[in-house]
């Protein structure tokens, strides 16, 4: 999915999170606490389509006596580490990218002794449900079939497989849909293997793949492959590379064997011819 261009304020999340009920900001013993930036919020939320780039604010807040320093995670921050003085507040600018399904996460922080504080994060995609899938670089080998299933859609799919294969004379593979073994979430892509145990010797084969998952994706992929026993071939080769020596040989024996009485005849003749 492409990434939407603007960006939106996590303030926007005030009406929804109140229905949460009230969530203390991160505050421990040692005087320092962590919350969203404007007072009021117990958490951030963001939503829009997928891709779509949200910013706001974090305030570390420091109530005691001594200066600490913490350290931000689990969000993309202007500072990664910030010195708050006593009795002083900093406000640290966030950046968090809308995932294509909803999701939670947590910002982290912790200072130089060991101590954590924590704020949820929402994240909602409003993105339009769509299942659609394809089947990509179909390939048939000697005793396998290999091929890859990818996710076009935005929401996670359970994908259905069937396999038939036709050669010259009817059908030579059957195999009726079965479930695939993974889930494949939206953009992931599965390169799986159809093994085939009893391939023909020698055909010439259509293999075709039909792929189905919920909510009506569907797609179909084929390649062709032709079977040559080619061992077998080249020991015919051989034995007629063989035979044609044998009989080149013959022929030439008898060539050389020929010449000594068919040459004083030859003579004979061109003496009577010159009389």
């Amino acid at each position: 999915m492409p990434s939407a261009a603007r960006t939106l304020p996590l303030a926007l999340s005030l009406p929804l999170l109140l229905l949460l009920g009230p969530v203390p900001a991160a505050r421990a013993a040692d005087g320092w606490s962590l919350a969203p930036a404007g007072g009021g919020r117990p958490a951030f939320y963001a939503e829009g389509a997928p891709g779509t780039v949200v910013q706001d604010t974090v305030s570390v807040t420091n109530r005691g006596s001594r200066p600490v320093t913490v350290r931000l995670s689990g969000a993309t921050f202007a500072r990664g580490s910030v010195r708050v003085p006593a009795r002083t507040r900093a406000d640290v600018p966030i950046t968090v990218t809308v995932p294509d399904r909803d999701r939670g996460t947590r910002i982290l922080a912790r200072d130089d002794t060991g101590g954590t504080r924590s704020l949820p994060v929402h994240l909602r995609s409003t993105a339009p449900e769509l299942s659609a899938l394809t089947v990509e670089h179909v390939t048939v080998h000697a005793d396998r079939i290999t091929y890859d299933v990818v996710n076009r859609g935005t929401t996670p799919l359970t994908p259905r497989v069937a396999v038939r294969a036709d050669g010259v004379l009817g059908p030579l593979l059957d195999l009726p849909p079965r479930t695939l073994p993974v889930p494949l979430p939206p953009g992931a892509r599965l390169h799986l293997t159809e093994p085939w145990p009893d391939p023909p010797a020698l055909d010439a084969v259509d293999v075709r793949l039909t792929v189905t998952a919920a909510g009506g994706a569907h797609d179909t992929a084929g390649a062709s492959a032709r079977f040559v026993p080619w061992r077998g071939v080249a020991g015919t080769a051989a034995l007629a590379a063989g035979g044609a020596c044998w009989v080149v040989r013959r022929r030439r024996r008898r060539t050389t064997g020929r010449a000594p009485s068919e040459a004083p005849r030859t003579e004979a003749e061109l003496t009577g011819a010159t009389t």
